[in-house]
């Protein structure tokens, strides 16, 4: 397989097309950006039909603000063999469950609990950190649809919650 270094906006992880390459680890994110807004150059024959943030110019040259990007690779780097610390533990008082599938909700990556060896949902930013030592990744959801073998969808308590990767502690 060719190797690949692409940038892309982080809600593609999110497409069907997309996250069976992540989950079957043919493609992962890269080191560095890490979700983060940037500014691109552009032409300078770009025409900007509208006064709305996004838009500027700088030192003759035009740039244009995209929110978002990452780096999609096959190529393998050391920081995505790196553990995840993890120091919570679980209670059921503060990892809630969704209401149509037993899973836990983790709002923040850094709040997965070392001792529970359930299904448990995650931010998407969770990738930037992903070890496939460490997690294994079942599947993806949200209010709407899941991907993956697990008819799970983001509500609790009739909240809905906004996507949603769903993954395993390994061992």
């Amino acid at each position: 397989m060719k190797k690949f270094l692409i940038l892309g906006n982080m809600n593609a992880i999110t497409y069907k097309e997309i996250f069976p390459l992540i989950k079957e680890n043919k493609m992962w994110l890269g080191i560095s950006t890490n979700g983060s807004n940037r500014w691109f150059r552009v032409p300078n024959n770009y025409i900007h039909r509208n006064n709305a943030a996004g838009y500027k110019e700088q030192d003759g040259k035009k740039y244009l603000f995209v929110n978002g990007i990452m780096w999609f690779t096959n190529m393998d780097h050391s920081k995505r063999h790196e553990k995840i610390d993890l120091y919570k533990h679980y209670s059921p008082e503060e990892y809630p469950k969704y209401d149509n599938y037993d899973a836990i909700e983790v709002s923040k990556v850094c709040e997965i609990p070392m001792d529970y060896d359930g299904v448990i949902g995650v931010p998407i930013t969770f990738l930037n950190k992903y070890c496939p030592e460490q997690f294994k990744i079942i599947g993806i959801a949200n209010s709407a649809r899941w991907i993956g073998d697990f008819p799970c969808f983001t509500i609790i308590k009739g909240k809905k919650i906004y996507n949603r990767i769903l993954i395993k502690r390994i061992g």
